[in-house]
């Protein structure tokens, strides 16, 4: 009789145990920790975003947190193991976002002046006479800037577009490869630091943006030798598990900021001018589809060069995927 008593108590306090539970993850959080990236130093970062943070915070009526990440991955993991909740990803890294950390596009960046989208660029010392060919020659003498492995611009989009369709590898090519944020990588081009590095055309207008005399000297003191096909602008991430009363506040928010007329608004668009948008226009995962190609389309250089049967074929398959939902897409600009 006892052990039966023992084994029903055990039974329910599981079942008030596997309740809490149930009930502690439909709570919303008492916090939102909003990710940043710091392509360029952290108190510049924070300059920029603490009014919109702000802004939110007052919105959606729960305090809203920066969490900076010194890289992509960092960002990535800290969503996989929910210490944060939304954020700012460049397109690689998003879409790992995406494929690692439960998360889920559901807004997209819009360009602050011109047509959509940006370049990735290779800038050099003005006056270095190093010119695309000289860096293409690869005969490890160059001392050379990468971003991020996850940034799109500063990996992915000069490896997917330049370096492997040319057969290299830029640590074979190279002196040394240095991997550092977007404004370091302009620093030490303009400094001779670095012969080269790659950037992207957002961050250089961001430097433009800057004013101050290092700013306007470093932008002075670089040239651009290439630049990739456009790269689509980019995605806000949030967790796919946080509670549906929050992400409604979310975007009761996201898509109304700088919306609309008079000072209010107005105020909130120069808020936006800081971190190098217009107001935010929904998206869903398949904003990624181009990235997804330009990872396929790399892999699968890679593996013809090889002559790897079996990578060509998954590479080709996953193409032949991305086209077949392309397909499926309503036509740009449609819904927004």
């Amino acid at each position: 009789m006892l052990t039966r008593r023992l084994a029903l108590a055990l039974a329910a306090a599981l079942t008030l145990a596997g309740c809490s539970q149930k009930d502690e993850a439909k709570t919303p959080p008492q916090v939102i920790n909003f990710s940043i990236m710091s392509t360029e130093g952290r108190q510049t970062q924070m300059d920029d975003w603490g009014p919109f943070l702000a802004d939110m915070e007052k919105s959606v009526g729960v305090p809203v947190k920066p969490f900076f990440g010194t890289n992509y991955t960092s960002l990535i993991e800290a969503m996989r193991f929910k210490q944060t909740d939304v954020g700012w990803f460049t397109n690689h890294s998003g879409l790992e976002a995406v494929r690692r950390a439960g998360g889920e596009v559901f807004a997209r960046t819009v360009k602050p002046n011109g047509p959509d989208g940006y370049q990735a660029v290779i800038v050099v010392k003005k006056g270095s006479g190093i010119t695309l060919d000289r860096l293409l020659k690869c005969d490890q003498t160059l001392n050379f800037g990468m971003g991020d492995a996850k940034s799109t611009s500063g990996t992915l989009a000069p490896m997917t577009y330049l370096f492997a369709p040319e057969g290299i590898d830029p640590n074979a090519c190279f002196k040394t490869v240095r991997s550092a944020n977007h404004e370091a990588n302009l620093f030490s081009v303009a400094q001779g630091l670095l012969d080269a590095a790659t950037n992207n055309t957002a961050s250089m207008e961001r430097m433009e943006m800057l004013g101050t005399d290092l700013a306007k000297k470093t932008m002075a003191s670089i040239d651009v030798i290439w630049t990739s096909p456009t790269i689509p602008e980019d995605p806000m991430v949030r967790r796919k598990d946080l509670d549906p009363a929050l992400k409604a506040k979310i975007d009761a928010f996201m898509f109304s900021y700088g919306t609309g007329e008079g000072p209010e608004a107005e105020r909130q668009r120069k808020v936006l001018e800081r971190i190098q948008t217009k107001p935010f226009k929904r998206a869903d995962n398949s904003h990624l589809l181009p990235v997804r190609e330009m990872e396929a389309a790399g892999q699968l250089i890679v593996a013809k060069r090889k002559g790897d049967a079996a990578a060509t074929a998954a590479a080709q398959a996953e193409l032949d995927k991305i086209a077949a939902e392309k397909k499926t897409l309503p036509p740009a600009g449609a819904g927004n």
